[in-house]
């Protein structure tokens, strides 16, 4: 094919062998030849706007941009010639006629694109003398902070929303000196990707709100580190200054997280210094929670569920969350074991357990090979809020073509285009047995199944597809039905030839599985919160937040002997149910690992010193092994886990099936049923307690209760009355909002956020009453 054709063309007197076709600026690039930009971007298609990378062409009459410019054999290019430094030269005095001479205030100071190209091409004196354009401020949300009079007109940040987002939010108005780079009707910018505008921006525009005015770019020491919230598991830089995070910025890596972060990512750091932070170890004594010394409430803990597994090792259960790390996880599966009980769980938010408790919840696949699908048909999964990035890669596969499928129990936003089936929770049950049948499979449901031509369609369109994948998401997972949704995704898989997975709810979801901190033989996390344990050990967990069921949760932990938590943060819950709180450090102050979707095993180190007197948990763990009297806790370093981890699952990710789709359907309610979303800014503690996260639109969306027209009608219910969701003996005061993305029979009610602490099963029957 031509364009694989290898040319040789001259620049600057060297001689460059690349691809017919590609584009100088990239080819001078690789070969380290440095063209001043601002317009182009590797990651966006080409404007061609800017016009600062002109460069001179043999045998063409005028400079030509390096960005728009293929490349031909033989091509003779010059960057440093009189015409094409002229042409640069005269390029940035244009660019800083407009430009504010505000340097000292600006936050991009020292990192700014347009600073460091005035140095090699701008002069030390103006001939522009008139009076400088001023545009009006713009507020775009609690994430982003703009001066658009600095703003040169680059359109990166357009071309982002347009081609990355897929949310046009941003777009441009105006002609010439009086164009303006700005939101449509004066709306707040609330794409979950948002905040990498602040990345791409070249001058002080577009800043970040959160870090406006705190630092200095040349103040900052930068980590690496990994993202620790979805299961993406995005390569960061973790920015710090006198032992604190300033901010968060993307790290490059194409197979993870390409160039960008989620939000959530980028601004969940302000959690750290959340007022809720445990600072010392607490012990509850007569009802009170009194301030205690390491010795003494390790001390407390060790005795407390010592004592209890002597007596009854069953009556012990450790919970894990699953944004733990792996050393963590690996510690605490250890002294579980260590004291006898075979009760061991992260899987908080799932209620279904009939099947494979040994199956690890992982992609199927490479991240990066979800934008190369055909098809793709996703079960129980809001991909756009719950994983942002893995939500790109499926965009970019329906930007090329691929036909995307959803069954889910609720209309989602989308920001591509896709076929939505929508029903209640056990309408999803039906409508995938449908599609089974469709397909040639046998779904083993005692039900009559009714196919369609939808169904046929879906089952048709994997069938014909050269790459197609069935994912389960963060819906299913939580579903009442959750193994017989995971069956019948296998029956379609294997009648239609398509690989099949589940996209894992956090950070380290893949990792627990994979070390087996799951029950085989004892009590998995919903049966040992519904059959009460006399002794608990938390690791991370908010129980009124984190699991599935919290108010069964707190009645659990209340009513236990001893409940040992392990905890970066007070929490109501915690402070309700625990007898002892061990101080444990947050992200960025502790080492670990995380396993991500697809398998990819990625490590970090911490930045900066635990607040107070917090502790890493690994380390809290290993003294508690050693107060146990169990064997194999003398680490001197996570590093040293980490090495015996990695020996022991040298074999890599060992996949196992849930099991076949048989089962009662447990979904059917008499009533109304609860759809229990997890917002995207309610996934886990230090998310929950980022302030500028939680005053974006995504967050004061998830303080409602919804319900459809007709169910409202029905209730005698009006749009923004104050209702109470009432779920068994649980009760919570929502706003009502009317929304046609809600199914019949089905109430939307948000998980893990301010109020849900008293109500029930994610999936259950509840009913509406007015206050």
């Amino acid at each position: 094919m031509s364009e694989e054709k290898t040319i040789t063309i001259e620049v600057d007197g060297q001689s460059l062998e690349t691809k017919l076709g590609a584009l100088l600026i990239d080819v001078t690039d690789a070969a380290g030849i440095n063209i001043p930009r601002f317009c182009y971007h590797n990651k966006l298609s080409i404007a061609a706007s800017c016009r600062m990378c002109l460069v001179e062409v043999a045998k063409v009459p005028k400079p030509i941009p390096a960005c728009a410019t293929q490349v031909m054999d033989g091509m003779v290019v010059q960057t440093r010639s009189p015409m094409a430094l002229a042409a640069q030269k005269s390029t940035m005095e244009f660019l800083l006629i407009n430009h504010p001479l505000d340097c000292p205030v600006c936050d991009q100071g020292g990192e700014c694109e347009l600073q460091d190209v005035a140095v090699g091409y701008g002069s030390d004196a103006t001939r522009f003398v008139e009076g400088k354009r001023v545009v009006p401020e713009n507020n775009v949300g609690p994430l982003i902070a703009t001066d658009m009079t600095r703003c040169i007109h680059c359109t990166r940040c357009v071309r982002f929303g347009d081609e990355v987002a897929g949310m046009r939010e941003i777009g441009a108005t105006g002609r010439g000196e009086h164009m303006t780079i700005g939101t449509f009707v004066a709306r707040n910018v609330d794409s979950e990707l948002s905040g990498n505008v602040i990345d791409l921006c070249p001058v002080g525009a577009l800043t970040s709100k959160p870090f406006q005015y705190r630092a200095r770019a040349w103040e900052l020491t930068r980590h690496t580190g990994v993202a620790p919230h979805d299961s993406v598991g995005s390569n960061i830089q973790i920015h710090t200054r006198r032992n604190e995070v300033m901010r968060v910025h993307p790290d490059s890596n194409d197979s993870i997280n390409e160039i960008w972060i989620s939000d959530r990512d980028r601004f969940s750091y302000e959690g750290i210094k959340s007022e809720d932070r445990l600072a010392q170890p607490l012990i509850k004594k007569n009802g009170e929670w009194t301030a205690a010394s390491w010795e003494d409430a390790l001390e407390a803990a060790a005795s407390g569920l010592k004592e209890i597994a002597t007596a009854d090792a069953e009556q012990v259960g450790t919970l894990i969350s699953p944004t733990a790390t792996l050393e963590e996880i690996a510690l605490a599966q250890k002294i579980t074991e260590g004291l006898g009980s075979p009760n061991i769980d992260y899987r908080l938010r799932q209620e279904d357990f009939r099947g494979n408790s040994t199956a690890v919840p992982w992609l199927g696949q490479s991240i990066a090979s979800l934008e190369h699908v055909n098809a793709a048909l996703l079960i129980g999964s809001n991909i756009r809020k719950d994983q942002p990035l893995l939500a790109h890669r499926v965009r970019k596969a329906a930007l090329n073509g691929a036909k995307i499928q959803f069954i889910n129990p609720l209309q989602l936003d989308l920001h591509f285009d896709a076929a939505q089936m929508v029903s209640d929770p056990a309408g999803m049950v039906h409508n995938l047995a449908a599609i089974a049948e469709a397909a040639g499979g046998s779904h083993h449901l005692t039900e009559q199944i009714e196919v369609g031509e939808e169904h046929k369609a879906i089952a048709a369109e994997l069938k014909d597809s050269e790459s197609a994948v069935i994912l389960l998401g963060n819906i299913a997972q939580s579903h009442p039905d959750y193994t017989i949704l995971y069956g019948l995704a296998s029956v379609i898989a294997k009648a239609t030839d398509s690989s099949v997975g589940v996209i894992p709810v956090a950070a380290n979801s893949v990792g627990a599985a994979v070390l087996g901190a799951i029950p085989d033989h004892g009590l998995n996390a919903h049966t040992m919160l519904e059959s009460p344990r006399k002794g608990y050990l938390l690791l991370g967990v908010e129980p009124g937040r984190d699991t599935n069921n919290p108010a069964l949760a707190c009645a659990a932990l209340k009513n236990a002997e001893c409940v040992v938590a392990v905890t970066a943060y007070r929490s109501p819950c915690l402070e309700e149910t625990a007898n002892v709180m061990l101080p444990m450090s947050a992200f960025s102050e502790t080492s670990g690992s995380f396993v991500n979707a697809e398998g990819t095993w990625q490590s970090f180190a911490g930045t900066t010193t635990p607040a107070g007197e917090s502790r890493p948990g690994w380390k809290i763990l290993r003294v508690l092994g050693n107060l146990f009297d169990i064997q194999g806790f003398d680490y001197n370093s996570s590093e040293e886990l980490l090495g015996e981890l990695k020996e022991s699952h040298a074999g890599g990710l060992k996949i196992t099936s849930l099991g076949a789709a048989k089962g009662k359907i447990r979904s059917v309610v008499t009533g109304l049923i609860r759809v229990g979303e997890t917002p995207i800014y309610a996934s886990d503690a230090l998310v929950r307690r980022a302030v500028s996260l939680q005053k974006t639109k995504d967050a004061r969306d998830a303080t409602v209760a919804r319900v459809n027209l007709s169910v409202a009608s029905n209730a005698g219910l009006s749009d923004g009355d104050k209702v109470a969701v009432v779920q068994g003996e649980g009760r919570a005061e929502m706003i009502l909002k009317v929304d046609a993305h809600i199914p019949d029979g089905c109430v939307w009610v948000p998980a893990g956020v301010p109020g849900s602490e008293s109500l029930g099963d994610q999936f259950g029957e509840l009913s509406l009453e007015k206050v």
